[in-house]
């Protein structure tokens, strides 16, 4: 068949259908394919007026920002707006889901008082905290990575001296602490301000009770070495507080409210970087599911368990069961 054979057999068709259109004869299959193919273009036009519409408003929010005098500032609502507009049109967010969204944050700020943050716990919760931790802590030769900084640290914790006990009356099995701080450069840091802080044996900070007790954190400082040594409490899991919104929000995407075993430093040195993070109980079962996302492999240490009469490493007298760790802090410098 040449080309022009088949235009004449296309004119030759279409004149027929034609006939029989007017006619009244034309086949229901005919007649959708005509609609389906006007809807198919008024949808692709309407789909671009709503694009349009859309990224309309989001250039004239972008613009309401062009006065202002804080360069930074500029740059965080700009970059705010845009990431915000575009999960909005992402999930194609309905006017019920957004005034759900509204009553949550509403209720989170009601509940946030001078002792519970619970806007933090929601950024805890996301992984916003600990990727604003990563952001601003860049990795720099072998210097210990660092984690969240948690709700429960305390200025002012007693000071101890190398190789004292940190749990002051605390619940839980001991465990022998030591380590060194140094620099990246491997040279020794002495006189290095460590601050540790932990969970008692059922699972509480001592700023969780009501009897304004101090136990299970303290501080100390680096020998000549840079070594360090204390008793503590072998770390044990806890939930977060979870009785309020973030709590629900986990409950509903299926979530664990549960922390990994861990134990806080916070090592301060001129100098240095100052350095917060935790060390993990190698085994513990919720180093994949920690439900603030602290956990880094690099972090995880053997805790070794020793048997109930093993000589401890001060002489001290452990009647039961107790554990020992090693970590070695290497601090980046304050400039990296």
């Amino acid at each position: 068949m040449t080309p022009s054979d088949g235009a004449a057999d296309t004119a030759e068709t279409h004149e027929a259908s034609e006939t029989r259109t007017a006619a009244g004869t034309e086949t229901p299959g005919e007649t959708e394919t005509a609609a389906g193919t006007e809807t198919a273009g008024e949808t692709g036009a309407a789909a671009a007026e709503q694009d349009r519409r859309e990224q309309e408003l989001l250039e004239r929010v972008l613009r309401s920002y062009d006065d202002c005098a804080d360069p930074r500032l500029k740059e965080l609502m700009g970059a705010l707006t845009r990431h915000l507009h575009a999960f909005v049109r992402e999930v194609r967010l309905t006017e019920e889901e957004w005034q759900k969204g509204i009553e949550f944050l509403t209720r989170i700020g009601r509940i946030t008082d001078d002792k519970r943050q619970e806007f933090i716990l929601l950024s805890d919760t996301l992984g916003a905290s600990m990727q604003t931790i990563t952001v601003n802590n860049r990795a720099h030769g072998d210097a210990t990575e660092a984690t969240v900084f948690g709700p429960f640290f305390v200025d002012d914790a007693p000071l101890v001296r190398l190789g004292d006990d940190i749990a002051g009356g605390a619940p839980g099995e001991p465990c022998w602490v030591e380590g060194t701080v140094r620099g990246t450069d491997g040279a020794p840091v002495p006189g290095a301000r460590i601050e540790v802080w932990e969970a008692d044996g059922d699972g509480f900070y001592d700023v969780q009770y009501a009897d304004g007790r101090t136990a299970a954190r303290a501080h100390l400082f680096s020998g000549p070495d840079g070594e360090y040594r204390f008793w503590a409490i072998t770390p044990t899991p806890y939930a977060i507080p979870h009785d309020g919104p973030v709590g629900e929000m986990l409950s509903a995407v299926g979530r664990s409210p549960m922390r990994a075993s861990h134990l806080h430093f916070m090592a301060v040195a001129e100098g240095y970087r100052t350095l917060v993070t935790h060390i993990f109980v190698r085994g513990d079962e919720l180093l994949e599911s920690d439900t603030v996302f602290g956990v880094k492999e690099s972090l995880v240490k053997d805790f070794e368990r020793r048997p109930a009469g093993t000589p401890t490493p001060d002489g001290r007298a452990v009647e039961d069961t107790w554990s020992t760790v090693r970590f070695d802090i290497v601090l980046a410098p304050a400039e990296a």
